[in-house]
């Protein structure tokens, strides 16, 4: 089982509690208008754009592929920057050995790993296969999601993921489908799901005009009311780094108005909120 690797930071720590390293993967189910890492959403179709604009030759064409030389590359993001398919032609097909590997050079400086994405859920097998190697190393595992995929479809993986931090994009399916073309029903069962399980770390809302974000902290609220105290209400101020499209022009709330939907969110039987 290989899974396409966006790229792996060894010491991560803002991706869970304490040093963590974090794998990202490639490909994502939805495609958020102020998503921040957007390369991260499609995989290469070799198309052949960044190798025509790469400074340093690092990506050649053969046989209808593009491929990436690491030794060359400079990591200028050229790339990236120019992909029209919202895709990184720098990914690669690793195992979950070969990712171990890279895990275990982190020992013992880190308290566990965090697979992000893209949409890491896209590739359950992959993930499992993953964490119980990683359990052997006495490490927590971690999944960052938008909960577009089913988890109580996939039990194995589940009882080898520690916790799980979870997005909520919009609460109204036409407000979703407006930000990420999906109706984001599968988030709402998700929330219920890993709320009874215990393996909620944090749930998180991206803070903007365009997301109903007072639906989204009163829908939570109702869903998982016994559960408020066991997660964090992670809510997260709009900024417009690295996204493309309609929403790169946007403007991020005010701390004003960051401030009033963290009262909101109190008002609603939250106590533990953080703003960032």
């Amino acid at each position: 089982m290989r899974a396409p690797v966006n790229k792996i930071i060894p010491l991560s720590m803002v991706d869970g509690p304490g040093s963590r390293t974090s794998i990202f993967l490639q490909g994502c189910n939805i495609a958020c208008k102020y998503c921040h890492n957007p390369e991260t959403q499609r995989l290469c179709n070799s198309c052949g754009v960044c190798e025509e604009q790469c400074p340093v030759q690092a990506l050649v064409q053969k046989d209808g592929q593009v491929y990436w030389d690491s030794a060359k590359c400079v990591n200028c993001d050229t790339c990236i920057k120019v992909c029209p398919n919202y895709a990184s032609p720098k990914i690669r097909l690793m195992s979950a050995d070969e990712v171990m590997a890279e895990v275990q050079k982190n020992l013992p400086f880190i308290r566990g790993i965090t697979v992000s994405g893209g949409e890491c859920t896209l590739y359950p097998e992959f993930l499992k296969e993953l964490f119980e190697a990683a359990k052997k190393e006495g490490l927590s595992c971690y999944i960052d999601s938008n909960g577009c995929v089913d988890l109580e479809q996939y039990p194995g993986l589940m009882d080898v993921c520690d916790k799980v931090m979870l997005d909520v994009k919009a609460w109204s399916a036409e407000v979703f489908r407006q930000l990420a073309d999906h109706d984001g029903a599968p988030v709402k069962r998700n929330l219920i799901y890993l709320a009874e399980r215990q393996q909620l770390e944090e749930v998180r809302i991206v803070c903007l005009d365009a997301v109903d974000v007072e639906a989204c902290i009163a829908g939570i609220a109702e869903a998982v009311r016994p559960y408020l105290n066991e997660f964090i209400l992670k809510l997260i101020t709009f900024r417009n780094f690295g996204v493309r499209g309609e929403f790169e022009t946007m403007t991020a709330p005010t701390p004003e108005q960051m401030e009033q939907w963290r009262k909101i969110a109190v008002s609603h039987g939250f106590s533990n909120i953080r703003i960032i």
